[in-house]
């Protein structure tokens, strides 16, 4: 196989409680990275549709610095050419950074026979978040890769965990009209932290898990609540905890920040309930003259997959 086409999915980290450790893949929006394997040991990204600010240079695209550690691994004399289509726009905190990264090391591994594991490519994958963010976190491209919902239970070694899929869990997200860099938003964070809050978000986090093996929708929304991340990355995203109140008001089990903002995101047990808690947020926006972008999905259990573009056929009569 020389060429190979991907789609890569966004991704909600941290899901209020698990802050750099927890994360969950959504069915849209996606990236698709298109690849081609060289017989010349170089990378080119040819091109970029859907967003105008990211380089073509292989040295400060997440995409090239990915498949340079992934060549860096092997002797073959093998490269990659590369163009990518963002559905997700940097700086959204659903994962932009996350889903190019992911994609690029899965399609590049399909195109090398699939010669690194998972747990390899999330390795490769976190390069590409060290160079958007300044930090190799796992907590958007585990989800992305593995699909469905991600714990890092460490990083030193690396060990990621598939966790239990609620059958009627849905996710709203509504992304606002602004841009939060992923290293601005990790300047305002604290590396020092009360024990008893530290105390409090163990038992969120402890009891978030717990709800989502036992499919008991009331402790996940009970377990929502984050008290070490939220209060201090809340005063970078306008009317947050306003818009937070309306989705919880609207029947969302609740909601926080996604990643590192600004985009928020809203746990809801059923599609109905997802769509009523969407709704509910667009109007708000409307009433208040913010500007956004919301999305109503499921949990995406695949991860970055082949991409099959969907084409109406025609029946010749």
């Amino acid at each position: 196989m020389k060429n190979i086409r991907v789609k890569s999915p966004a991704t909600i980290a941290n899901l209020g409680c698990g802050f750099d450790i927890l994360g969950l893949a959504l069915s849209e929006p996606f990236d698709v990275i298109g690849m081609e394997l060289l017989d010349t040991r170089k990378i080119e990204i040819l091109e970029i549709t859907g967003c105008d600010d990211l380089s073509l240079d292989p040295a400060k695209n997440v995409v090239g610095v990915v498949l340079q550690a992934m060549l860096n691994r092997i002797d073959d004399n093998v490269g990659f050419r590369v163009k990518i289509e963002k559905g997700i726009y940097p700086g959204s905190g659903i994962g932009s950074s996350a889903a190019s990264a992911a994609g690029a090391t899965y399609a590049a591994n399909a195109l090398l026979e699939n010669r690194f594991s998972t747990n390899e490519l999330i390795v490769f994958a976190m390069e590409g978040e060290r160079l958007a963010s300044g930090t190799a976190h796992a907590d958007n491209v585990a989800p992305a890769l593995m699909g469905g919902i991600t714990l890092v239970r460490s990083y030193d070694p690396l060990d990621i965990i598939s966790i239990a899929i609620p059958r009627e869990l849905f996710c709203v997200v509504l992304h606002p009209a602004i841009e939060v860099k992923t290293s601005d938003a990790r300047m305002v964070l604290s590396d020092k932290i009360p024990l008893k809050t530290a105390v409090k978000q163990w038992g969120n986090v402890g009891g978030l898990i717990a709800g989502f093996y036992k499919e008991d929708y009331a402790l996940i929304g009970r377990s929502l609540t984050d008290y070490i991340v939220e209060p201090v990355r809340s005063i970078l995203i306008p009317r947050f905890y306003e818009l937070k109140k309306v989705a919880v008001d609207n029947g969302a089990l609740g909601a926080g920040i996604s990643g590192s903002g600004p985009s928020i995101f809203a746990l809801c047990k059923g599609e109905v309930s997802a769509m009523r808690v969407c709704n509910a947020l667009e109007m708000h926006m409307r009433i208040v003259g913010l500007r956004g972008k919301t999305y109503v999905s499921a949990i995406n259990r695949e991860g970055v997959s082949v991409y099959q573009e969907e084409r109406v056929m025609y029946e010749v009569l």
